[in-house]
């Protein structure tokens, strides 16, 4: 038997063969310098104990020593060779069923050569180069320290009127009825710094150091160390927040920072990071997927029949929670464009979020889908930064190659260095507890009655205070008409005047305004409250005892205080319906609702709130 030419391994192929040609390039880019490459019309000669017809069908690998082997032996052999990946040699050779396996899928991309030729120009594209994701770790990153200011700027200015000391729900009151319930577990349970300081000086200091680490997140300095104290303080504000901070948004953005902060660079500056770990890219994409697809399931599962009907869209624009102006128009449209732009959500949440774990053309359908959806919902609805955060999430499914042709720079001379093993280690034992929680609660929305691992159920209820390992799924049931609270206040119990909110319905004749990013959680509060009636929340009437009092913290939530010089002696909240004026009413009187009295939920007077 002839020696190789070389003291290192070489892999033979058909140099005729586009396909093979194709993929040889891309294999060289993961085994480097440790395998040769060389085309069987050049090399045979050197080995004239394999036949031509042999190396027609299969690549053949030839170790220095003599040993040969072929097809996927060859394949997963030339990655352990290079110290790329051992565990797809150590399946083939010791799994039951995993060699044959890859042996008849080899045979069969072998005998349709040419379709598979196609498919892979199709789903995957002629580019051979090293497929990274540097570009794509920073921008993602860079991206989330930007939601991360907004989340925490957007909260700074209102913190205090919802849960300062006079606010409506008093972060030190609900810290002492959860110690005064329970012992040390409280620590856990409602993981917050807050119970080192509960003062409004110190719920400031958390927005405001977390704002400016995700400024440093976002300039690409010490993203690790930001990221973590992004996170720490946006889980001590949510746990402290009570109602205010139960949105899915909220729990989105912990999960995704949480996940982010093993997929951020070690190295103090971003430029100098290693390449990102591709368990942790895909956890993140796991992420998007839930998110889409979650809410698709729910909207079908809850047998709502407006959704089955294809007609939620036709209540939708003019019961969500904040619509802005653009609501009103889109509300006008005919009735196939309701069902059409209804097939479109039922695409983009049921159908698309599979591209996600497509090749890669694929999956840039999916990047560019998504963003267009969510562009939409931004377009015609207020989610503060709900959207925005799923577009960044979007940000995970190109590679480096899409993102230099999108700038027009060109490749990196040398690609970075893979990351160390003891944070792929470390990637992969996370990795395993986030999917262990994560899909047994995906499986919850089919309403499938699973016994879990008791491992895994406590697993799951250990993670819950973290509020990192989520649940999605927006608008099961479609909400088909609008209440609104207008709350009204007075000094005789006769005279009645509105305090006017910044945001959400009330003046009928007032526009509604976009507010994106910005979430002002009293006013989406309010529109969950208007669901409820007529039994009004506890924070409600804990809101309406602070107007009561004149906290200023808790009027400067709003847009408008009838009563500067004093508090009202009487406060009451009254129920109405709202709905979009139509496009006549509108041109007539310049009216954007029209609404009707409904009743008295409530009242309270300065003697009752004491």
């Amino acid at each position: 038997m002839s020696a190789p030419p070389e003291s290192r391994p070489v892999m033979i192929y058909d140099g005729a063969c586009g396909f093979c040609k194709r993929w040889i390039a891309r294999w060289q880019n993961w085994t480097g310098t440790a395998i040769d490459y060389q085309p069987y019309q050049r090399a045979a000669t050197n080995f004239p104990e394999i036949s031509i017809d042999a190396f027609r069908r299969a690549v053949h690998l030839v170790e220095p020593d003599g040993k040969i082997t072929r097809g996927a032996a060859a394949v997963f052999r030339s990655l352990a060779l290079s110290n790329y990946l051992r565990w797809p040699q150590r399946a083939y050779q010791s799994v039951p069923g995993f060699a044959a396996i890859c042996d008849a899928i080899y045979a069969t991309i072998v005998a349709h050569r040419d379709f598979a030729n196609r498919l892979d120009l199709i789903l995957i594209g002629p580019g051979t180069e090293r497929t990274s994701f540097r570009l794509t770790q920073q921008i993602f990153l860079r991206s989330l320290g930007i939601i991360y200011v907004i989340a925490f700027i957007s909260l700074l200015v209102q913190v205090d009127g919802l849960i300062g000391h006079e606010g409506i729900l008093p972060i030190e009151s609900f810290l002492a009825a959860i110690k005064s319930n329970y012992g040390p577990q409280r620590y856990w349970l409602l993981p917050t710094l807050c119970w080192l300081n509960s003062s409004d000086q110190f719920l400031h200091l958390l927005c405001w150091v977390g704002a400016i680490c995700g400024v440093l997140a976002t300039i690409g300095i010490a993203q690790l160390p930001a990221l973590v104290i992004s996170w720490v303080s946006y889980l001590s504000l949510v746990a402290a927040g009570q109602i205010f901070l139960g949105y899915q948004w909220d729990a989105l953005l912990l999960e995704a920072g949480l996940i982010a902060i093993l997929f951020a660079p070690v190295h103090w500056l971003a430029s100098r990071g290693n390449e990102p770990s591709r368990v942790i890219l895909w956890l993140l994409r796991w992420l998007l997927f839930r998110v889409m697809f979650m809410s698709g399931v729910v909207k079908l599962a809850s047998g709502d029949l407006s959704w089955r009907g294809w007609t939620a869209l036709t209540y939708h624009y003019e019961t969500q929670p904040l619509p802005p102006w653009t609501a009103w128009y889109f509300l006008q449209a005919p009735l196939w464009f309701q069902k059409f732009s209804c097939g479109v959500v039922f695409l983009s949440e049921l159908i698309i979020p599979f591209f996600i774990f497509a090749p890669r053309r694929i999956r840039l359908v999916a990047f560019w889908e998504i963003i267009s959806f969510q562009l939409l919902i931004i377009i015609t609805g207020n989610y503060g930064f709900f959207n925005l955060l799923t577009i960044a999430l979007c940000f995970c499914l190109p590679d480096d190659a899409f993102w230099r042709w999108i700038s027009r720079r060109k490749a990196r001379a040398a690609p970075p260095k893979r990351a160390s093993r003891v944070r792929i280690w470390v990637s992969g034992a996370f990795a395993v507890v986030i999917l262990a929680i994560t899909v047994p609660k995906c499986l919850e929305a089919f309403g499938t009655a699973i016994e879990w691992p008791s491992p895994i159920q406590d697993l799951i209820q250990w993670s819950e205070p973290l509020e990192s390992t989520n649940s999605y799924g927006l608008f099961a049931v479609m909400t088909t008409q609008r209440p609104e609270i207008i709350i009204e206040g007075s000094d005789d119990g006769i005279s009645w005047k509105p305090y006017a909110f910044k945001w959400k319905a009330g003046d009928v004749d007032r526009r509604p305004e976009f507010m994106i990013p910005h979430m002002p959680r009293l006013d989406w509060q309010m529109w969950f409250a208007a669901l409820d009636a007529p039994q009004p929340d506890g924070w409600m009437m804990a809101f309406m005892s602070r107007l009561l009092q004149g906290s200023k913290s808790v009027v400067r939530l709003l847009a408008d205080n009838p009563f500067p010089g004093h508090p009202p002696r009487y406060v009451r909240a009254m129920l109405y319906q709202y709905h979009f004026t139509d496009a006549k009413t509108r041109r007539e009187t310049g009216a954007w609702w029209r609404r009707e009295e409904v009743g008295e939920l409530c009242e309270l007077s300065n003697r009752a709130s004491q």
